[in-house]
């Protein structure tokens, strides 16, 4: 998690932020100087009213009034034009940085090996790439070009209220020191407050994710008072926050406001003091007299001075928000945890065989998951790999996949080691079909072709007849063009199957792999595509992971996993005559409890 550093500013992370500003450097720069125009017209329009009031209002000139009526009025609409224009640009230019931000973070995030999703709650990936990007555009809408601004204003304000008549500027802004020491409090309070907004929403989306995707096992157990609880509990604290942030505003903005009546006050006492003595004794000079008209363009520069302090610690804090949701985004764009791509072998063909030497692999240091394993498979052969649940069956495929890197030893394809090919060639030539089939809110044939525009409409539906799922496809409403909804919640689990093995079909792999394929289909469907998986196994390597032994008995070479190491290697045949082995106590164990005679 991180956290919001006691410096007013990181400038290398700010440096960071606008390198992604320099594609639009003209919009920056026009944006950096209307807000010194309008720090500079500002100042513009209390000189404005002075001169009104003094020279045309009290000497009765009233030519002279509607001239200068006219002219403040196109100062106001120069001011409104160039704020609008000002805003816009700045939330333009905010906008345009969080765009290509998004999209380096989702491309990065697409490149991250499983081993980072293992440890990172999808709900809080969810928040980096939209609630803390939303922070960053807040930089440049409402922080840094707008601080900037506002430290131009109220130095300018402090300026001309100087020049104009330094003792009554003195007097006036006397509180400065305490409007200083709350606005430098309430920043550091409100700071804190903010940070712990940010965590709390990052946990609610957490939990939000979570709990969504599990809703079945929830409702299945009927779990939902106790999760709503527990839902109760992340949403107090994240309304605990978010009361905190408020109460700190509910005490600030009335300090201020009293700390503004009391300027106005010293004004007007002393000015309407020297004002009177003025009068008494006569003004020496014409510069150093106080006129009702300076009264007001002191009112008008106090109003003027107040605006920005009021929100000067607001957008410091904006700015300081968006710096943070700025760090936690570049952890995770700097995040190695990538498949090193220094590969660049794409050949033109892959025939498909694998060997494994000696490899050994661990998720979490040396906590090995895989020990020492060797195997080689000739083209077009099938493997099988057989044990109970944690042996390392999916272990071995995700290295195959380069989705995890291997502790120690080798494994080739082809004869090549798997880390000499381009990532994305690798991956594209083995198709993988596994039991949790996920599907995307999107039509068939889109979830089939996974929108590669290389696979025609007539290609889809040639695999989906030879997996046999043609024909409940075109009983669909829309039949290829069937919304199958969020993660396929409109099929069945069989239909799902079927779905992703014409995905695999289309993508015509040199290797393909089964990962416990079948075991979430019925018998009828694992029938119907019994026969298309003998078929695309015909000329293709396949790796064949399977807690069904029928399902295996033809594959040319079963290795037997047990806590990470090969207790046995064989052919069906062969492993059935090892007494008391592992695959022949697997063996009856299913088919005894079954009932069925073996052969």
């Amino acid at each position: 998690m991180s956290t919001v550093t006691g410096k007013a500013l990181d400038w290398k992370l700010l440096g960071r932020v606008m390198r992604y500003v320099r594609p639009y450097r003209k919009t920056f720069v026009i944006a950096a100087f209307l807000t010194i125009f309008l720090a500079g017209n500002a100042l513009v329009q209390p000189v404005l009213m002075q001169l009104t009031l003094d020279k045309y209002i009290l000497g009765g000139d009233y030519n002279g009034l509607l001239l200068m009526i006219g002219l403040m009025l196109a100062q106001l609409g120069i001011q409104t034009a160039a704020q609008y224009y000002q805003t816009f640009l700045t939330n333009s230019l905010g906008q345009s940085v969080i765009r290509d931000l998004r999209i380096d973070i989702f491309n990065h995030i697409l490149s991250l090996r499983l081993k980072y999703f293992d440890r990172t709650p999808i709900g809080i990936l969810i928040t980096r790439t939209v609630s803390d990007l939303e922070t960053i555009a807040d930089i440049f809408s409402e922080g840094l070009i707008s601080i900037v601004g506002d430290f131009l204003l109220v130095i300018g304000i402090i300026i001309a209220m100087m020049l104009r008549d330094w003792k009554l500027a003195l007097i006036t802004l006397t509180p400065m020191p305490l409007l200083i020491l709350s606005t430098y409090v309430f920043k550091e309070a409100i700071k804190s407050a903010f940070q712990e907004v940010r965590t709390q929403v990052a946990q609610l989306n957490a939990f939000l994710a979570e709990h969504i995707t599990g809703i079945s096992v929830i409702q299945y157990f009927a779990r939902e008072e106790q999760e709503m609880g527990k839902f109760r509990n992340v949403n107090l604290k994240y309304r605990d926050a978010n009361i905190r942030s408020n109460w700190y505003y509910s005490i600030f903005y009335p300090v201020i406001e009293v700390l503004f009546a009391v300027c106005i006050s010293l004004l007007v006492w002393y000015g309407c003091q020297r004002i009177l003595n003025d009068q008494q004794i006569g003004a020496i000079s014409a510069r150093h007299q106080i006129t009702p008209g300076v009264i007001l363009e002191f009112i008008v520069l106090l109003n003027l001075l107040f605006r920005p302090i009021r929100q000067l610690a607001d957008k410091f804090n904006t700015l300081q928000m968006g710096m943070v949701g700025a760090d936690r985004i570049f952890k995770v764009l700097d995040t190695d945890e990538v498949a090193v791509n220094k590969g660049t072998l794409r050949p033109v063909r892959l025939h498909g065989e694998i060997s494994f030497k000696n490899v050994w692999f661990a998720y979490n240091d040396e906590n090995w998951v895989l020990k020492n394993i060797s195997f080689h498979v000739k083209p077009g052969e099938t493997l099988a790999l057989v044990g109970a649940t944690g042996a390392g069956k999916s272990s071995t495929i995700n290295i195959l996949n380069r989705f995890y890197e291997i502790g120690k030893g080798q494994a080739e394809v082809d004869g090549i080691n798997i880390q000499d090919y381009d990532v994305s060639y690798l991956r594209s030539r083995i198709a993988t079909v596994i039991q949790d089939v996920f599907l995307f809110t999107d039509t068939i044939a889109n979830n089939i072709s996974l929108n590669n525009p290389a696979i025609t409409r007539e290609q889809i539906i040639a695999a989906a007849k030879e997996v046999g799922a043609h024909e409940f496809i075109e009983r669909l409403p829309g039949g290829y063009d069937y919304n199958v909804m969020e993660r396929g919640s409109t099929l069945s689990a069989g239909q799902a199957q079927l779905i992703s093995f014409i995905r695999a079909l289309v993508y015509n792999p040199a290797i393909l792999v089964l990962d416990e394929a079948t075991s979430s289909v019925d018998t009828e469907t694992e029938l119907l595509i019994q026969h298309a998986i003998d078929k695309l196994m015909e000329g293709r390597t396949a790796i064949v992971i399977a807690h069904r032994l029928s399902t295996i008995q033809k594959a040319d070479k079963i290795i037997v996993l047990d806590h990470g190491e090969i207790k046995e290697t064989g052919t069906h045949q062969e492993l059935l005559k090892i007494e008391h082995g592992y695959y022949r106590k697997l063996y009856d164990l299913q088919f005894n409890s079954a009932g069925i005679v073996k052969e």
